[in-house]
């Protein structure tokens, strides 16, 4: 996804293969704006900026940014609307190869927003967790299905890895709904806009990083077995002894905490 309100994105065809949908609604621009919230001073990083919908209201607030695009095609087009505006610095990149942590480098901690391609939302959130850290906040417009499984509760349909992976580093909030008209063109999907918060203080202990993540995806990989069936071979008896956890149940019963007590009890990966 990506932002263009200007006679030019008309003019430029969205790219499928970049998953370009041009964001051109102003009501919606200017709730985006109004979450994020960004301030002169905020190390403000878009992800995906197109032809600059959100970029143009958000250099207005803040004194200067940068973006990771893909698609040169649109950075000069882009550079040039941004340039009465303020400063803005764009990386021509793929964003799944973006180091944030390194962007970051030694100085303010970096707020992250964009309109995302939904091809990519999951491996990107994964991505960006590795570097979160070095960020304050992130702020995404996302396929309205992917903020129903981040924000999910234990129990729920949308309840799943994402979100248990999530819950561990991250407060995952759905703040509001976008339709398909919003977009040029519409996208077959409704929207959502999330805002992700890394924890400053994790909720559970998660001593093994990569035993938690595998515990998390055989449970979820098989999610109609019960656990004593989907993690065999990670968790044993011991663990859901130690745990007081019932191995009859089911991966989507389970509270992220809990996946957390019975990864500690996995061998070392």
């Amino acid at each position: 996804m990506s932002g263009d309100s200007s006679r030019e994105g008309s003019r430029h065809r969205a790219r499928k293969r970049f998953g370009q949908h041009f964001l051109h609604d102003t009501s919606v621009l200017r709730r985006i704006v109004e979450a994020i919230n960004p301030q002169p001073d905020d190390r403000l990083v878009e992800i995906g900026p197109g032809l600059g919908a959100l970029t143009i209201p958000l250099l207005a607030r803040v004194r200067r940014l940068e973006a990771i695009e893909l698609d040169r095609d649109v950075i000069p087009k882009l550079a040039e609307r941004a340039g009465p505006h303020g400063e803005l610095q764009i990386h021509a990149a793929d964003v799944l190869d973006v180091d944030f942590a390194a962007l970051a480098g030694s100085g303010p901690k970096l707020r992250i927003c964009g309109n995302l391609p939904y091809y990519i939302s999951t491996p990107l959130l994964f991505h960006l967790l590795e570097s979160r850290g070095s960020i304050i906040d992130m702020h995404f417009m996302l396929q309205k299905e992917v903020v129903a499984r981040m924000a999910a509760a234990p129990g729920s349909k949308t309840y799943g890895r994402l979100t248990v992976m999530l819950a561990a580093h991250c407060r995952s909030e759905h703040l509001f709904d976008v339709g398909p008209g919003s977009f040029r063109p519409p996208p077959q999907v409704d929207s959502a806009v999330v805002r992700v918060v890394p924890h400053a203080t994790a909720p559970f202990p998660v001593p093994d990083a990569a035993r938690f993540a595998a515990v998390v995806a055989a449970a979820f990989g098989q999610r109609r077995k019960t656990l004593r069936n989907s993690v065999a071979g990670l968790v044993g008896p011991a663990g859901f002894e130690a745990t007081s956890i019932d191995p009859g149940r089911r991966a989507e019963t389970l509270s992220p905490a809990e996946f957390a007590a019975l990864a500690a009890t996995a061998p070392p990966l």
